[in-house]
């Protein structure tokens, strides 16, 4: 067992835009299917055992049912024998298009069959991030119009939503039926939403609630009146509602939370919103997070471009990595911390919007595999602090084995008596909660927060 994971991430988003038709593909920009043997190599070299990383789904998945498991194959063999444990993501901004876009109601129930699919091909893979950062998915696809259905109205927010938190946990479900020890780390964007005024403070209440709309569904968290009639204006309907608040999975959860600048954001008295930079900080935001769910954390994202000085992504890692040691000694079991991504990425600067083929110096390495600063400023971290981490607490372990104790005959009794468990409780539906009056049987009171509101 493992006390901290330290990690890095291969970006793969993959949204289409101009309607569909054109496809952002993280992965071929930014040379991963060229050069993914050398960017294993430099994972390795760093000391990182974990990382985030996840075939194309719209080159894997086919159909239903109908799979190309060729890449799959050899990079995940390649990671189990380097004996690196992956965070495997399954779905992290797109769809095949044969499944077309988050509108689509059947997107849960076909990702379900997927993941279990995929759990069956790679059963020594333990750690899992089924959907990717759902609330961003939502808000760029359904509500800003950016990306897949480029949709602009709260009822295309909540819709996509609800079909990705959905397809979540569909696919958490899925998963242990096949490696009931299986964990997930629910990666998603921690916000925070300040009022330029007080003439903007209902809007920034509204916000300030749906940020944390996709996590509460995911994790069975009751939502506000508020919210409540806010995702049934959107379409949301009882069985759904209930279904989340049911079918969750939160025990077998560590919430992932990301944190860039862009996460904090200064709101107009009209609803709009701008970037207001680093005012609170992850410590903060993520003791509001923790407070809401009580589930062990890991910051799964953050980076920041090297600048002119070429020291910024540096000072900005030491920054993100105080406020980890800090809230850890506020109390907040944090158990890993990841700067993402491995290499600099393409278009981030404009959201994958648009295909310029801007290169954004974001990662440890550039496109050309060498190392930046921030590289070299990680390296040392993590052969710093390793050591003292896993002296600080012998109890505070992560029930994760790596790739090369998947055979060890106590990780397999493990595995059966997980497996024994989740047949016997884990896999049974949870009882059912007691009669309540109908939602939407009795209007709900509007929150000033839930009407009108609009993120641009």
């Amino acid at each position: 067992m493992l006390t901290f994971m330290f990690a890095t991430g291969i970006e793969n988003s993959d949204p289409t835009i101009d309607n569909g038709r054109r496809r952002i593909d993280e992965l071929e920009k930014c040379g991963f299917y060229q050069h993914w043997r050398t960017d294993f190599e430099l994972v390795q070299d760093m000391g990182i055992r974990f990382l985030r990383y996840g075939p194309s789904i719209h080159n894997t998945w086919l159909g239903d049912g109908r799979y190309d498991w060729a890449f799959s194959d050899e990079t995940l063999a390649d990671l189990k024998r380097r004996d690196i444990v992956p965070i495997v993501d399954l779905c992290h901004f797109g769809v095949p298009d044969w499944v077309g876009n988050f509108q689509n109601p059947d997107f849960p129930g076909l990702f379900e069959g997927y993941a279990r699919d995929f759990a069956a091909r790679y059963p020594w893979v333990q750690l899992y991030t089924p959907v990717n950062e759902m609330f961003i998915c939502a808000t760029f696809s359904g509500r800003w119009g950016w990306w897949n259905e480029q949709m602009n109205t709260d009822r295309g927010f909540v819709t996509a939503l609800k079909h990705l938190v959905k397809a979540n946990i569909l696919a958490m479900h899925a998963i242990l039926d096949v490696r009931a020890d299986a964990l997930f780390i629910q990666s998603e964007s921690s916000e925070h939403f300040h009022p330029q005024s007080a003439a903007a403070i209902p809007h920034a209440d509204a916000f300030n609630e749906q940020r944390f709309l996709s996590l509460d569904l995911n994790y069975g968290v009751d939502v506000s009146a508020g919210m409540l009639e806010y995702l049934m204006d959107g379409g949301m309907t009882a069985e759904e509602y209930r279904f989340f608040r049911v079918r969750n999975l939160r025990p077998y959860c560590i919430m992932g939370n990301d944190y860039y600048r862009t996460n904090e954001h200064l709101v107009w008295p009209d609803g709009r919103t701008e970037a207001a930079g680093e005012i609170f900080g992850y410590h903060t935001i993520t003791q509001q997070y923790h407070e809401r769910y009580r589930l062990p954390v890991m910051h799964t994202e953050t980076n920041l471009i090297q600048g002119p000085v070429g020291d910024e992504a540096v000072s900005w890692l030491h920054k993100e990595w105080a406020n980890v040691l800090r809230i850890r000694r506020s109390g907040v079991p944090v158990l890993g911390f990841t700067w993402y991504s491995l290499t600099d990425q393409v278009d981030w600067d404009v959201a994958l919007r648009e295909d310029r083929g801007t290169v954004n110096p974001l990662g440890l390495f550039d496109l050309d595999r060498n190392i930046r600063p921030v590289g070299r400023a990680y390296k040392e971290l993590i052969a710093g602090w390793s050591k003292w981490l896993h002296a600080q607490s012998i109890c505070l372990t992560i029930p994760v084995f790596s790739p090369s104790q998947q055979d060890d005959p106590l990780v397999i009794q493990e595995r059966a008596e997980a497996h024994a468990n989740w047949l016997s409780g884990g896999r049974a539906a949870r009882p059912e909660l007691a009669p309540r009056e109908p939602l939407g049987s009795r209007k709900a009171p509007v929150a000033p927060s839930a009407q009108g509101a609009k993120l641009h």
